[in-house]
């Protein structure tokens, strides 16, 4: 009997903490979302705003570890509260974990889209470490809204 309830025990607290974790993260769904809100806040509010508003590391765009970034469609950041010293950098050339120019290839899927998914390996502004991320990112203007979820 002993043995069953320890089991019992340790299976629970896998599943509660693997829910709990689950909880700690965003989808890709809820980044699609937040970056559906982040337009929708600019086409109202203007840019200056909107950037003053992204930027906000305790803003109404950050949740969990979600957060909008917006390049224009020459890499140069407005936008990435995780990382300031981002804004106001042509980041065209930056690589993933592996390699892969990830905001070229935004750039260039959207020359020929109004949006787009992405699959690439960045570091986790909560955890800390590089782990595997979809992000959404759509074109408004000459502008370029994304956000992504960190999906391992």
């Amino acid at each position: 009997m002993r043995l069953s309830v320890l089991t019992f025990t340790f299976i629970a607290a896998a599943i509660s903490s693997s829910v709990y974790a689950a909880s700690d993260r965003g989808t890709p769904e809820e980044a699609h979302g937040l970056v559906k809100k982040a337009i929708a806040y600019y086409k109202t509010n203007g840019n200056e705003k909107t950037m003053a508003a992204l930027n906000n590391p305790k803003g109404s765009f950050i949740d969990r570890d979600l957060y909008v970034f917006v390049h224009d469609d020459k890499g140069i950041y407005y936008a990435i509260a995780p990382k300031p010293n981002f804004i106001g950098k042509d980041l065209s050339g930056v690589k993933d974990a592996n390699g892969k120019l990830i905001v070229k290839e935004q750039i260039d899927a959207l020359k020929t889209a109004n949006d787009m998914w992405q699959e690439y390996d960045w570091q986790n502004p909560v955890s800390g470490k590089i782990e595997h991320k979809k992000t959404y990112c759509e074109k408004i203007d000459h502008l370029q809204f994304c956000a992504g979820a960190y999906t391992n």
